[in-house]
């Protein structure tokens, strides 16, 4: 196990953890108070330990080589981990706005909200470091399950604080039907992080091209190299923390076959050097040749280069 993968998965066994510590105390609070918020927040937390079981096991097989069935590797796990991890955020949303509508058809009386109060702020404040470290691995690490795993606890922050205000409501004046106003915020919260997470999710797994800045760091090694005449039909796209492109180029026509292959290598590890996990295949043609070929088959001049 390499020294990245074994960084990332110290990061998700740490989320499990914590997710299944916050399960048991919320949940137990949440009984022992009738609070639909605490309650709610318990089956949000749920969810985010089953995501973290999810992106544990993601982060462990994406960066296993490629194989004889999958010979671009096992990237795209990490995408597929954050997709599903985006609809149980979904279902948990559901849920709780399920169980707010029960509450506030039949209010609860007599809240134990310090107990709540206390559960809710310990949530919110071991969350923001966590999700804080989550975010740090998952961009040093480029790795999208570890990303959507921050992302959740980062909303578990924010929700948890809203709880707190609620409760506070509750305390201070007596009408209990805040509690369950509260769980629909929260549930708004919810339903808007599970939604971002599975369109930014799906992406990779529709290869959708790399973000334009990188495709600028590409487009700008070709151009600055003299031996590159021209370029045409660039791809991008990415799997997990991996990143593929392949490009057509034209060299002189008289360069030895020899030369342009060397020529190309170089232009590969320079690409490779810029952009990190970067796969790359390059097909090098002769420029004149190239040219003529366009206009006697296609009816157009050789391709100009792609802005």
């Amino acid at each position: 196990m390499s020294a990245i993968v074994a960084r990332k998965v110290r990061a998700a066994r740490l989320s499990i953890l914590s997710n299944a510590l916050l399960v048991l105390f919320k949940l137990g609070v949440g009984v022992v108070t009738g609070s639909v918020a605490v309650l709610s927040e318990a089956a949000h937390s749920a969810t985010d330990l089953i995501a973290s079981l999810i992106a544990f096991i993601a982060v462990r097989s994406a960066d296993a080589p490629p194989d004889a069935r999958h010979p671009y590797g096992h990237g795209k796990m990490e995408s597929l981990s954050g997709a599903v991890e985006a609809l149980l955020i979904l279902a948990a949303g559901v849920y709780i706005v399920f169980q707010a509508g029960q509450a506030l058809l039949r209010p609860r009386e007599h809240l134990g909200t310090e107990s709540g109060m206390a559960i809710m702020a310990i949530s919110a404040v071991v969350n923001l470091f966590l999700a804080r470290y989550l975010f740090r691995v998952a961009r040093e690490t480029d790795s999208a399950a570890l990303e959507a795993d921050a992302h959740h606890l980062s909303i578990d922050v924010l929700t948890s604080v809203g709880v707190v205000a609620g409760l506070a409501l509750v305390r201070f004046t007596g009408i209990s039907l805040f509690d369950p106003l509260v769980a629909l915020i929260v549930a708004g919260f919810i339903l808007h992080t599970g939604g971002s997470i599975l369109r930014d999710a799906f992406a990779p797994l529709l290869d959708e091209r790399l973000p334009q800045e990188e495709i600028r760091i590409i487009e700008r090694i070709m151009t600055a190299n003299p031996n590159v005449l021209g370029w045409h039909k660039l791809r991008t796209r990415k799997a997990g923390s991996h990143r593929h492109v392949d490009v057509h180029i034209q060299m002189d026509d008289d360069m030895s076959l020899r030369e342009a292959h060397r020529r190309t290598e170089e232009l590969e590890d320079e690409m490779r050097a810029a952009l990190t996990n970067l796969h790359v295949v390059i097909h090098t043609e002769p420029y004149e040749e190239e040219r003529t070929h366009q206009e006697q088959f296609h009816s157009s001049p050789s391709p100009p280069s792609e802005p």
